[in-house]
């Protein structure tokens, strides 16, 4: 568990399994982020619609004893969830989300958001650095994500902590002229 100290006092920590309606209710606020068709595979409208058994069986795949994939939140001081990130383990053989085969045991980031009243006071950083640990202990080679390429702002972000871009491009869709670059970053 991770903290960071400014005017106000934020945890970062796993989420636990019975928190699915908090994880439900930020996942919801980001999907109304103006850049949120760039940076989430699905609309808010979709999410919205799903049953709460979905969010229930989400959140428990990515609680605090889970293996395999692990969602992260920020608590602010009063207990808000103001952001969070999800590392899924890919494992070498298998072929990812999009059909492309894995090489080698790598972590996948995905789901990262921070609400904007919370940005750039360093949170973001500390919220990847919890999920980078996590992954490294897992002993995945590599961590990587997927950014739309009209999204300069997360493509910044990513550089400055490191991340580099594979070469790697995914389209967006099967037949979308859209795509979403690879950002790779190597074991330390």
């Amino acid at each position: 568990m991770s903290s960071l100290s400014s005017t106000e006092q934020y945890v970062v920590r796993a989420v636990r399994t019975d928190e699915w309606p908090a994880a439900k209710a930020l996942r919801l606020v980001a999907l109304q982020d103006p850049v949120a068709h760039l940076a989430f595979l699905e609309t808010y409208d979709d999410a919205a619609a799903r049953p709460d058994s979905f969010w229930q069986e989400r959140t428990a795949r990515g609680a605090e004893r889970s293996s395999g994939v692990r969602q992260f939140i920020v608590e602010g001081p009063d207990g808000e969830w103001v952001g969070s990130v999800t590392v899924l383990v890919e494992e070498a053989g298998t072929t990812d989300w999009a059909g492309l085969p894995v090489e080698r045991r790598q972590g996948h980031v995905v789901g990262v958001y921070v609400r904007p009243e919370h940005r750039g006071c360093g949170l973001t950083e500390v919220l990847f650095d919890e999920a980078l640990r996590w992954a490294w202990d897992t002993g995945v080679e590599r961590v990587r994500l997927l950014v739309h390429e009209d999204n300069g702002r997360a493509q910044r972000f990513y550089r400055r902590i490191g991340f580099l871009p594979s070469g790697v491009t995914v389209p967006l869709t099967a037949g979308s002229a859209e795509s979403e670059l690879e950002y790779v970053l190597e074991r330390p």
